[in-house]
């Protein structure tokens, strides 16, 4: 038992079978911190469970039983942390949690099958897993819910075989088996009945590729002429970047907008989209804060404390709740004592690197496990590098471009459309401002997009001096690349190449191929 930082051989807590032999010790003060945090987890699924319909809930879709890993999930993305970081993780992860689970009560008011609130129905809008939810800013009084988030996205964070179900169930109706999983489960799970059904209205996008075109396509089928839930397509131009497509994404969201007012009833309110607009430009700031910081020997906000909850702040928040700007605020203030006291996350930070790429390391917290086992420091992701441009608080005109370029750039189509620059010559740009000498490539089997510039990856790196890991998986199908087996393409990378031994030799094998 260790208080200490990098002093546990956090490998040793994994048991074959099982998650955790035991708790981690880290001093009596963040030991007791970490337990009241996770009482506090425990509280809000008591709270959820406690509902009738939940638990109605509970029996009716299969994917729900995976929340009950949700402990679990936290535990493993605050193994070794301690101080400051472990209240950062814990002030991201607690916030996200709630959200999910006041998102789920939600759901379930109105779904037609459990708790059957049709008039709270009315004022629901169903989105698009993938989708910036920019267009929601103005209507205080509407409900922005996305019944594939939790379904698919958060059950996958919560255990690694949460998809599979019903990536099985879409290629036995025909959907081809190399089209990325994550739509493919979406779809799965509508062809297996297995979604909520509720809502006015329901807003698609046009994600980041034609697998997520051909989801959207099976879904908004069944949701137009089986449970009448009229379906609007929000189209973003793929060169984003270009300014000859603006006015074209521009009116794509007035039309948006439109098809809201009219199927729900609700006007757009100027009011509360400026004041959402200025909570956004607070968390942009905040962010950009975080990301300056890691700029420099003493980086404080990074790994999955940046990337998990940055995706669920600017993709799923955009400023509707109040509290992710406090959290920001919070977070802020416990980096920048970290950052005067030049505290750092492990015992040793060998390499600093950029993770780019499509990416699946929130269910197996693989960019914790980067900096305990091989001191490698992730300073900032793909997903993690969205807009930092500020809105308009006060012009309407600008504040309709200011939407569609939000929307342009959502997390997973910023970088992947909108020309090789995005994906590739920015990477070495941001890695010269990170001073990053790796970068961790994620190779998803089923991104086209990116699989497609492979050598030109490979050219860059060579050029540069810059160290390129590549990292082959599926996506939400760990039966096609394991959790080890992705783990161990970075091991046996560190040992040839770097000639490295590990910080924590415990943590290089791992047998928790079978655990949530």
């Amino acid at each position: 038992m260790a208080k200490a930082i990098g002093e546990t051989r956090l490998g040793d807590f994994y048991t074959k079978g099982m998650v955790r032999k035991r708790r981690e010790w880290r001093g009596f003060v963040d030991t007791m911190y970490d337990f009241s945090r996770w009482l506090y987890i425990m509280s809000i699924l008591a709270r959820f469970i406690i509902k009738p319909r939940n638990i109605k809930a509970m029996f009716r879709y299969r994917w729900m039983s995976n929340f009950l890993a949700a402990p679990m999930m936290v535990d493993r993305h605050t193994a070794g942390l301690r101080k400051e970081y472990l209240r950062i993780c814990h002030t991201e992860f607690d916030l996200v949690m709630y959200d999910v689970a006041k998102l789920l009560d939600s759901i379930f008011r109105a779904d037609r099958r459990i708790g059957n609130d049709e008039e709270f129905s009315k004022i629901c809008v169903q989105l698009d897993e993938n989708e910036m939810t920019t267009f929601m800013m103005g209507f205080p009084h509407l409900k922005g819910l996305s019944r594939e988030t939790p379904s698919v996205y958060v059950s996958v964070l919560l255990n690694q075989f949460a998809a599979c179900h019903y990536l099985d169930v879409a290629q036995e109706f025909g959907m081809p088996g190399d089209v990325c999983p994550m739509p493919e489960a979406e779809a799965g799970v509508s062809i297996d009945d297995d979604f909520p059904v509720y809502g006015a209205c329901a807003v698609q996008c046009n994600t980041t590729c034609d697998g997520s075109l051909m989801g959207n396509g099976v879904i908004s089928k069944r949701l137009e002429l089986e449970e009448g839930v009229p379906c609007f397509q929000l189209v973003a131009p793929l060169r984003h970047r270009e300014d000859d497509v603006q006015e074209y994404a521009a009116q794509e969201m007035r039309n948006c907008i439109a098809f809201i007012e009219e199927k729900t009833g609700h006007k757009w309110d100027w009011d509360y989209y400026f004041e959402c607009a200025k909570r956004v430009n607070e968390s942009t700031r905040h962010r950009q804060d975080w990301l300056d910081m890691n700029k420099t020997d003493y980086p404080q906000v990074f790994g999955s404390n940046l990337a998990l909850y940055t995706e669920t702040n600017y993709m799923a928040i955009c400023g509707k709740v109040p509290a992710f700007v406090e959290a920001d605020r919070k977070i802020s203030k416990l980096a920048e004592k970290a950052f005067k006291a030049k505290r750092m996350a492990v015992k040793e930070y060998r390499h600093r690197a950029i993770v780019w790429g499509v990416q699946s390391h929130f269910y197996m917290d693989f960019l914790l496990w980067l900096q305990n086992c091989w001191g490698i420091l992730p300073l900032t992701d793909m997903l993690s590098m969205v807009s930092t441009r500020q809105l308009s608080e006060n012009d309407k005109e600008q504040a309709i471009y200011d939407l569609a370029w939000l929307n342009e750039n959502m997390i997973m189509r910023n970088r992947t459309h909108g020309g090789y620059k995005v994906l590739l010559d920015e990477l070495w740009e941001f890695c010269e401002e990170f001073r990053a000498d790796t970068v961790i490539l994620w190779e998803h089997m089923a991104c086209k997009a990116l699989d497609g510039m492979h050598g030109q990856f490979e050219e860059k790196a060579r050029a540069k001096g810059i160290h390129l890991i590549w990292v082959n998986h599926d996506l939400f199908d760990p039966r096609v690349v394991s959790r080890q087996g992705i783990r161990d393409q970075v091991n046996t990378y560190m040992r040839t190449v770097f000639r490295e031994e590990p910080l924590d030799p415990t943590l290089e094998v791992l047998t928790d191929e079978h655990s949530w």
